[in-house]
């Protein structure tokens, strides 16, 4: 069979990080994962060396008609969102998905995107300090700032830089299922799914004092006893602190609420049992630690746009054997 290609474009100011994210997805070949992996091609606009961030300079003999004949195309940010994409790369966009590629943007890659008219009448994500900016320039698009990624089909946005390393898996998981794209995650020692949207990140300050290592422990023992009733207080009590001091030096941790946290950890929980078991959702629910199928259904598709049942028949692992 002949195997899945994959184009990034690498662009005059770039960062070594976005193309990275990528290359360590789509262009390792990994021995011990049974696939015809993936054929990665780095593009530049016109074959020229490009500049990197930090004085390096990288060079590669192909260009935009090697970047649009690919299966998936890859657009790892652009060098200043403000400035409008060349009309041969809007071009090269356009052919690529008239031919049927994957056309993929990783954080401001998405003006790109929107250049070429592809995000036109879809919803898309950027990183969440561009969504205004894309927004107001193309009014067509549905821009939703919340989410890590966003697959619209042929068409998928990442938020942040690192967000794209989420969806770099997520597609792996749409190509081989989901025990490669696990085990992928495991080899780059990530999640292979992480909870919630880039809201978590935005203006959230880290800070580290002894507090920290009290809440700490207490997510760690949350974790340990997810099918157990938890509450605000018993975590504060495990933390040796006041609900009212828990409460306020979680959120200064975590960025978010113990409470939804919690949930968060409850679906990411419920994700392994849904890809590797048979096991009823309402069992599954119960198991992680919901109060009713109900609930857990509904925090489900608030977090993963999809039903667990839904879910399921997507990335199940397929049989052995």
């Amino acid at each position: 069979m002949r195997r899945p290609t994959v184009s990034v474009l690498a662009y005059d100011g770039m960062t070594a990080f976005e193309t990275g994210i990528v290359t360590e997805v789509f262009g390792l070949v990994w021995p011990d994962i049974d696939a015809d992996w993936y054929e990665l091609t780095i593009c530049t606009e016109d074959r020229q060396p490009v500049r990197m961030i930090g004085g390096a300079t990288l060079s590669s003999p192909h260009g935009l008609d090697d970047l649009a004949a690919a299966d998936t195309v890859i657009v790892p940010s652009v060098a200043d969102p403000a400035a409008e994409s060349s009309p041969e790369l809007v071009a090269a966009l356009r052919l690529a998905h008239q031919r049927g590629s994957r056309v993929v943007s990783i954080c401001s890659g998405a003006f790109a995107l929107a250049a070429a008219g592809l995000l036109d009448g879809r919803r898309a994500t950027t990183h969440w300090r561009y969504a205004d900016q894309l927004r107001r320039r193309y009014p067509a698009i549905e821009v939703d700032p919340r989410p890590l990624f966003v697959d619209d089909g042929a068409v998928l946005t990442s938020a942040g830089c690192a967000a794209g390393l989420d969806l770099c898996l997520h597609i792996v998981r749409t190509d081989f299922g989901a025990a490669i794209a696990n085990a992928v995650a495991r080899r780059l020692v990530v999640q292979p799914h992480r909870e919630g949207g880039q809201a978590q990140y935005i203006e959230a300050p880290v800070v580290a004092d002894a507090d920290d290592d009290r809440v700490a422990s207490s997510m760690t023992w949350a974790r340990r006893h997810l099918a157990e009733p938890i509450t605000v207080d018993l975590l504060a009590s495990k933390a040796h602190m006041s609900t009212r001091t828990y409460l306020r030096h979680f959120n200064r941790c975590a960025g978010t609420s113990p409470i939804r946290w919690l949930i968060g950890q409850r679906i990411q929980a419920s994700l392994a049992l849904l890809e590797t078991t048979d096991m009823p959702v309402e069992r599954i629910a119960a198991t992680v630690g919901f109060d009713t199928p109900v609930t857990f259904r509904h925090h489900f598709h608030a977090a993963m746009h999809t039903s667990p049942s839904a879910y399921r028949r997507t990335f199940r692992a397929p049989a052995v054997g």
